[in-house]
């Protein structure tokens, strides 16, 4: 009886250990883009003490950021490593001016989950670019040391998509398969991500009505059918990502994952921007962290969440264009937020933000039928830029009203039968 009551309570401690692992596992999904184009960014070591005080699990870095990463060690916090597309010419170059960056700037101190080539460089208007992504990409993966297990990619735009309306009909625009399709083999081949960045403001941008927003803001709406596989979308996030999940499908990549590498809403804009407000983008950014943590998944692909970089930690009061682009931060230069999205590490599962939307600050325009038109809306020509680079398309977004609660409520029901068995075994 003594080694089978041992054998039991083993086999509960290692079900308890899952369940943790699992717990905390839903924490891992969520990721933070560090941009500074600012001249008032706090020192690194405060930013690092920031990230350490909140459940964000990874940071993306649009350059080497030596000083952040030394202030981050032992932190365990991923990096997604980014490369300008300005230095993708010379790594393109040779494989040697791919060892030398890679010796000098990946880090050694924390995990680098990716390294990104270019940030939206197949859509950045230069056409010298394009032909030299997937040679920099090879070069600076045979640059990495032995053992290895970063990934090297590249992120795009919404603009690679020539069709996203319904979702199962997503399809990459062809005029980029020259380019584009060697890539896609290249993260097959190699067990990488495709990386991404949508953006559901600039798409209720195009369309202010009222039930757009709501389908942005991951509130209650009608939610949309896709005719041709019968699935019912609730939020544009995860039309977008089945639209890409198609995309990906059809060129025969159903092994490739899907990275959101940036996506965010402004807290101010100017008289004319539609929808930047602040409860507008604490009702974005704290239901996008809710419908992460709930690992309620997509339509097309049910409970998995994929790893989501909120854009950003903080303002970046340099960046020129409209008010909006210096108002994407989570928190202000004085590390203080500029509105809770359920974060800090000591927050469960934040339930779904419901403030009123705020429509427009400026006119609305006008009616475009009775529901939004395209689950991927991209705008061909977005002000401002990001970190030097071109500013990301769009998208939009709900979840399920009452998702998250039903998925907290299994865990705490779980969470309960397991501590019954290790009382009831004597544990």
């Amino acid at each position: 009886m003594g080694i089978r009551r041992r054998q039991d309570a083993a086999a509960i401690l290692g079900l308890l250990k899952l369940f943790l692992f699992r717990l905390a596992a839903s924490q891992s999904f969520i990721g933070v883009n560090y941009g500074t184009i600012a001249d008032n960014l706090p020192p690194p070591a405060s930013t690092a003490s920031l990230l350490m005080s909140t459940s964000i699990a990874k940071l993306r870095l649009y350059e080497p950021q030596p000083d952040l990463v030394a202030a981050l060690a032992g932190s365990n916090i991923s990096i997604l490593l980014g490369i300008p597309n300005g230095a993708v010419p010379n790594l393109a170059s040779s494989p040697a001016a791919a060892a030398s960056w890679a010796a000098a700037n990946i880090p050694t101190t924390l995990p680098v989950s990716s390294i990104s080539v270019g940030n939206e460089l197949l859509n950045s208007g230069d056409p010298t670019l394009a032909p030299q992504l997937l040679p920099a990409m090879q070069n600076l993966l045979a640059a990495l040391p032995a053992g290895s297990t970063t990934k090297i990619s590249t992120v795009h735009s919404m603009a690679v998509l020539s069709a996203s309306d319904p979702p199962s009909s997503g399809a990459f625009h062809p005029d980029l398969a020259g380019s584009l399709d060697p890539v896609l083999d290249f993260l097959h081949q190699n067990g990488a991500p495709f990386m991404i960045n949508p953006y559901p403001y600039f798409a209720y941008a195009s369309d202010t009505r009222p039930e757009t927003l709501a389908f942005c803001l991951f509130q209650p709406n009608a939610g949309r059918v896709d005719a041709v596989s019968g699935l019912t979308y609730t939020n544009m996030f995860d039309a977008q990502l089945d639209a890409i999940r198609a995309a990906l499908d059809a060129k025969g990549y159903s092994d490739v994952e899907i990275v959101i590498a940036e996506t965010g809403w402004p807290y101010k804009g100017d008289a004319d921007e539609a929808g930047a407000t602040v409860d507008n983008a604490k009702a974005y950014n704290s239901n996008l962290v809710a419908h992460l943590k709930s690992q309620v998944g997509t339509p097309r692909t049910p409970g998995k969440s994929v790893d989501t970089y909120i854009f950003a930690l903080y303002d970046e009061d340099l960046k020129g264009g409209p008010e909006s682009e210096r108002s994407f931060g989570l928190y202000k230069t004085d590390l203080t937020a500029n509105y809770d999205v359920g974060l800090a590490k000591d927050n469960g599962t934040a339930a779904p933000t419901s403030l009123t939307p705020v429509p427009a600050q400026g006119t609305p325009q006008p009616s475009k039928g009775t529901m939004p038109t395209g689950y991927c809306e991209t705008t061909s020509a977005v002000p401002g830029t990001t970190q030097g680079q071109q500013l990301p398309q769009s998208s939009s977004c709900y979840i399920p009203g009452g998702a998250e609660s039903r998925h907290a409520t299994w865990q705490l029901v779980l969470l309960g039968v397991l501590m019954c068995l290790v009382k009831v075994a004597g544990i």
